[in-house]
């Protein structure tokens, strides 16, 4: 669907403004798929719903199953919006003479070529009609000349916007080399922020002993072997800032949470810590049933055919660093994956 069709217009003066929904930011490694007119050899997009923040693993697993993770503050969020640098003044003259559509504030759009040029090339001020300022002031010829970018707001989901102020500002020009003097400018942990959410983790495979059924009363030994877990490091760039974060996801503990209050785990906290050499817990061996295991499970009463749902976690610690030796923690995540269990109540065990 193009984002011609996407705008819903609400015509006044001479300017045409409109309120826009939008779509997720996009994923590691690519750019946004709303993209209309040609620059360059670049494909452009007006749309709020599209990012240039560019992702990519710089370490840790890249193949078998993978999620994303989900922090352990629950009040913890990354920034809604922020500014980004879109068009230089070629290519906002190449897209406004080609297409001319698409959308250059969070809640608000230009429909029709005429109504680009007006602003951004005939020095017309734009009438705001959402609030904050009154009226922009029109620029000459596309800045055609001058080395900057043409900047805009950018929502990877508009509606988790409360504060209707928050990143609203008509498409603006910013010198090249130069940040904006805004609240809402990107910084090296607003990218940081923004990569969290990109961190892809293993899937959390955990090896059992006994395999398929406990026994009551008897312990399952629960492991991972060392390597199963290594670092993940992500890194996050803003094109034609200079602003750059790397966004890491270190292991720290696997939590085991039996499906049922009738089992006791080893801990008793349930977290089992990962070993300096990676490996979590201590594989079973032949011999070893009647042992307290360093990290399992001791299921009390029999499923009787609805087995228990098993499920581990695994925590994740989160930190940051940035192009301007800023740095820091970003809340923990976590990565849980469930399986069945099936107890018996045979007091015997393969050994």
């Amino acid at each position: 669907m193009s984002l011609r069709h996407r705008l819903t217009p609400l015509i006044a003066g001479s300017l045409a403004v409109a309120l826009l929904g939008s779509t997720p930011a996009e994923a590691i490694g690519e750019a946004g798929t709303d993209t209309r007119g040609q620059a360059d050899g670049t494909e452009l997009a007006a749309s709020a719903s599209y990012s240039r923040i560019r992702v990519t693993q710089k370490s840790g697993p890249t193949g078998g199953r993978q999620g994303t993770l989900s922090s352990t503050d629950v009040n913890w969020e990354p920034p809604p919006c922020w500014y980004e640098p879109l068009f230089t003044p070629e290519q906002l003259k190449s897209f406004a003479e080609t297409d001319g559509s698409g959308q250059v504030s969070i809640r608000q759009g230009w429909i029709g070529s005429s109504l680009w040029t007006d602003h951004f090339k005939d020095e017309k001020d734009a009438v705001n009609y959402f609030g904050t300022p009154a009226t922009v002031t029109g620029y000459k010829n596309y800045n055609i000349g001058k080395k900057g970018h043409f900047w805009h707001g950018v929502a990877p989901d508009v509606a988790d916007i409360d504060d209707t102020s928050l990143c609203n500002r008509l498409m603006f020009w910013q010198n090249a080399g130069e940040i904006p003097d805004d609240p809402n400018a990107p910084t090296p942990e607003t990218l940081a922020d923004y990569a969290y959410n990109k961190v892809k983790v293993p899937d959390t495979e955990i090896e059992l002993k006994p395999a398929t059924k406990s026994t009551v009363n008897l312990p399952t030994w629960v492991w991972l072997d060392k390597g199963t877990f290594q670092e993940v490091k992500v890194r996050a760039e803003l094109p034609d800032t200079g602003l750059w974060a790397e966004t890491a996801a270190k292991p720290v503990a696997l939590h085991l949470d039996p499906g049922t209050e009738d089992a006791e785990t080893y801990p008793a906290s349930g977290d089992c810590a990962i070993n300096d050499d990676g490996s979590i817990g201590t594989p079973y061996a032949k011999g070893d049933a009647d042992k307290t295991p360093p990290c399992g499970i001791r299921y009390l009463k029999a499923t009787n055919g609805t087995p228990y749902h098993l499920s581990a976690s695994v925590t994740w610690q989160i930190t940051w660093e940035g192009s301007d030796g800023t740095g820091g923690d970003l809340p923990d995540g976590t990565f849980e994956t469930t399986q069945d269990m099936n107890v018996q109540e045979i007091q015997a065990i393969n050994r």
